[in-house]
């Protein structure tokens, strides 16, 4: 009788290496593993031969970054979303679709059950098992750390296991850092990250960017937009992957894009992370400027609010909801006429508008100009400000009224200046 299947999503790192054996000693899985490649950089081919000779009995490589790009990071993009001022969402865009793929590959299978290997004080499971539940709300969740059968509570303990068995052991004990990584992002927690009070060994953590003050004297990025969609570098026009990969080089031989927060994870603690957004940093900035020249004071002041609202849902997994489609009907709707170009310079881990044009601009020199013309008249705006101020002037009459000889310089808290 053939074993019932269960689909695990593998990275080729220590946790989920040690799930492959633990899941078929433990529940008697036939254990497909599924590896995601958003953007990693992974020696795939390496990675799916450590699944099968640890027991997987199949091993899937799913080529899914353009995907990624165009289905999740041009939408955060488009909608400026960036989770408490300055987090760019990079792993919280990838794991929906990784979840959504997983579920994908159960079908095929016809697999009972879905497991990872997050942890259970992370944004990860959530994340994870939304998605999951948005497609596949028959199939079963093992999520390994939160299993009563997982007996392991540290990489020791985990290594000790594969060790056991014979097993090879996907990295080196004196390997420190938790990373995340894909073609957005790259992320560093743990070592002197867990003590806010540390400063960041970035000569130490970093991967994909150098260090600030030893890049390079800077340079100029042209950015070429339609729709709200970067479409060419420096007048190349790319497709997405392209334009990424290019982007994080330039950035990250300018030190752009380094973020260290103390950020609220979605299961109520903080956590302190450093990120590596060096391509993202620069499309975020160009865009935003895209967006000033092209859309009007309502729709971009109420667009911040969207903004707020779709980086919290996209940060907590909630990509396959009702409110995230609709936030992201409006978005798009905006985006209509975002299309031109804009161009940056980039200086020592700092960005710097250098000008931008579009045929929507809305920006107009003959109105903004200190020029009076014919197109606005400077007396106008007497009119306007009686109107726009009648409120307080009304207030302030009613109070002169009933304060019944109150001086005015204490009703309204005015001070006494000295003169000369």
């Amino acid at each position: 009788m053939a074993k019932d299947k269960v689909i695990l999503a593998y990275s080729g790192g220590l946790d989920t290496t040690v799930i492959i054996p633990w899941l078929k000693e433990n529940y008697d899985y036939d254990v497909i593993a599924v590896c995601i490649d958003v953007g990693q950089g992974d020696d795939w081919e390496s990675i799916k031969a450590r699944a099968l000779k640890t027991g997987a009995s199949a091993c899937y490589v799913v080529d899914a970054r353009q995907e990624y790009i165009e289905e999740y990071i041009w939408p955060a993009l488009k909608a400026n979303a960036v989770y408490e001022d300055e987090y760019l969402l990079g792993t919280s865009t990838a794991r929906p679709l990784i979840g959504k793929i997983l579920v994908e590959y159960a079908r095929q299978e016809g697999a009972v059950a879905i497991c990872h290997g997050a942890t259970g004080k992370g944004n990860d499971q959530v994340r994870f098992e939304l998605a999951i539940k948005a497609f596949a709300p028959d199939l079963r969740v093992i999520a390994a750390w939160r299993d009563d059968k997982w007996n392991m509570d540290s990489r020791d303990a985990e290594i000790k296991f594969l060790e056991d068995r014979g097993l090879e052991v996907p990295m080196k004990k004196d390997q420190s850092y938790s990373r995340d990584e894909n073609i957005w992002h790259i992320s560093h927690e743990g070592l002197e990250l867990e003590k806010t009070s540390n400063e960041p060994n970035y000569k130490h953590m970093l991967k994909n960017t150098t260090v600030p003050e030893e890049s390079g004297d800077g340079e100029y990025v042209t950015i070429d937009w339609e729709k709200g969609i970067p479409v060419a570098l420096n007048g190349k026009k790319m497709n997405g992957l392209e334009l990424m990969e290019e982007l994080n080089k330039i950035g990250g031989r300018n030190g752009v894009g380094l973020v260290d927060i103390c950020e609220n994870r979605c299961v109520g603690m903080k956590s302190r992370g450093v990120y590596e957004t060096p391509g993202g940093a620069i499309l975020y900035f160009a865009h935003r400027m895209m967006d000033h020249i092209c859309l009007d004071r309502d729709t971009y002041h109420y667009k911040q609010q969207v903004s707020l609202r779709l980086a919290e849902l996209i940060y907590d997994g909630k990509v396959f909801t009702p409110l995230y489609d609709a936030l992201m009907a409006f978005v798009d709707k905006t985006q209509e006429t975002v299309t031109g170009w804009t161009k940056v310079k980039l200086v020592k881990g700092q960005i710097r508008a250098a000008g931008s044009d579009s045929k929507y601009s809305l920006y107009n020199e003959d109105i903004a100009s200190f020029t009076t013309g014919d197109l606005y008249n400077h007396k106008d705006a007497q009119g306007f400000i009686t109107l726009f101020g009648l409120p307080l002037k009304v207030r302030a009459m009613m109070e002169q009224k009933v304060g019944e000889g109150r001086a005015i310089a204490e009703s309204k808290n005015l001070k006494k200046r000295p003169t000369e």
